[in-house]
């Protein structure tokens, strides 16, 4: 089958590459704009197009596009003549129009990164994690106009372990998608591929996350804060306030001590803060405007009476 892969970030990246290595065609590769990233606004390649680098469909400059709005006509034309039967979307960041949706022969897939309809949208990793889930994996769907709505292929389970964090969810539903893929790929020909609708009911959102949506509330319990820590590591990080500064806590465990939410209750060799109802020990933390060191690090070099 011809392919266009439609994708940017790195969780799409495995997957590209089994494409290239598969007996498919790959036609053409999508991805979004060269970005300036970092302190110093250096303009960056998306994982994606990093990815190419070395690979010959580089040297052909018509087979990788990086149209800044994929509605343009003109990116749907450039898309429209690569003449594919099927195309592939995973972790591209933009919403794909109906125009594109009616291009491949056979259909458009999408891997999404949760068991929809279990968290649709942006964000399904962290949220799986925040919410305290014993379960994700990677599904294959049929691309309709909806936000992950389409009728569901194949599902791939994982389980999310006590200690995971949103980069090691990420990796590990990364490594899984390409499977996932190439047997949908097997399924499609034979003409037995499955097609399940979604049920409505069951829908929940993750929505897509800014630097101050791992805001701390202290209020809350301690459970649901150090899985936020870990759902939030590294992106966008769990924050607090600390002397009028952001405070990144990348981990913490849980402590049976008592106090006011967002109290201090030990600061000597570790960090301890009350919340509702019990206390987290912070282990690693960064204070705005500095490097990631250990809370016992942190604590050396400033203290407070709370957060």
């Amino acid at each position: 089958m011809r392919i266009v892969f439609i994708g940017t970030g790195e969780i799409g990246v495995p997957t590209l590459r089994a494409l290239q290595k598969s007996e498919h065609e790959l036609a053409g590769v999508v991805t979004q704009p060269d970005k300036p990233v970092g302190r110093a606004q250096k303009i960056a390649a998306p994982p994606v197009k990093k990815a190419l680098l070395g690979d010959p469909l580089k040297a052909s400059p018509a087979r990788t596009l990086q149209p800044a709005r994929i509605k343009d006509r003109e990116a749907i034309d450039q898309i429209r003549a690569l003449a594919p039967d099927l195309i592939v979307v995973i972790a591209y960041g933009q919403i794909l129009p109906r125009a594109i949706l009616e291009i491949p022969k056979i259909a458009c897939l999408n891997l999404h990164a949760s068991l929809l309809p279990r968290w649709r949208g942006a964000a399904p990793i962290q949220a799986a994690i925040a919410a305290g889930d014993h379960e994700t994996g990677m599904t294959v769907m049929y691309m309709d106009e909806g936000l992950d709505t389409g009728d569901i292929l194949l599902q791939r389970k994982i389980d999310i372990s006590p200690s995971e964090t949103g980069a090691t969810l990420h990796d590990r539903l990364a490594e899984i998608a390409p499977e996932a893929l190439l047997e949908s790929l097997r399924l499609l020909p034979a003409g037995n591929a499955p097609r399940i609708s979604q049920d409505q009911a069951l829908a929940t959102y993750a929505p897509k996350l800014n630097r101050e949506a791992g805001r701390i509330n202290w209020n809350e319990s301690a459970e649901v804060i150090e899985r936020k820590i870990r759902a939030y590591n590294p992106w966008p990080g769990a924050l607090t306030e600390f002397n009028g500064r952001n405070l990144k806590i990348f981990s913490a465990t849980i402590v049976d001590l008592r106090g006011k939410a967002g109290e201090i209750l030990r600061k000597d060799r570790d960090l301890v803060v009350a919340t509702s109802d019990r206390a987290l020990s912070m282990t690693e933390v960064q204070l705005e405007g500095k490097r990631r060191m250990s809370a016992a690090e942190f604590l050396r070099g400033a203290a407070s009476r709370s957060l």
